[in-house]
């Protein structure tokens, strides 16, 4: 069954001198403050459309993980993982860098790897963001 999740942005003024908030309406976690400094700069408290995709990218890539290693008989006892969303102004978002850190007991580092490269190409952000260069490091720990 399809699910749809719904996010409402509302913007006041220019760019640059402008400020908006997002709201995370399906689950009505909150409202969070975003403006351009916060994007470009230094997030003081605001957030960041990169941000955003970052917690979606690092929360799907977990969850894709953790469905193919127990898929191959090995479920992962714990999966760390933070995706750095890079954002140049004038270009856009010029790269993400997911990096895993996993307890997953009797697999190889090598077998980890491929299971790593694996949700990386098929979790949904990741698929969704294919125009974008997503780099990985994974590893065991």
């Amino acid at each position: 069954m399809a699910t749809t999740r719904t996010a409402n942005a509302h913007w006041e003024g220019s760019l640059l001198e402008g400020s908006g908030r997002v709201s995370l309406d399906s689950s009505g976690l909150g409202t969070f403050e975003v403006t351009w400094a916060s994007r470009a700069e230094d997030p003081n408290g605001r957030t960041s459309p990169e941000e955003l995709i970052a917690a979606a990218h690092s929360s799907c890539f977990n969850m894709a993980l953790s469905n193919g290693l127990a898929k191959a008989g090995n479920p992962p006892a714990a999966l760390d993982t933070r995706a750095d969303v890079t954002f140049q102004p004038g270009e856009g978002i010029t790269g993400i860098v997911l990096t895993v850190r996993a307890q997953v007991p009797g697999m190889s580092a090598e077998d980890f790897q491929a299971a790593a490269e694996d949700a990386k190409a098929n979790c949904p952000v990741s698929q969704a963001l294919t125009g974008t260069t997503i780099s990985l490091d994974a590893a065991l720990v």
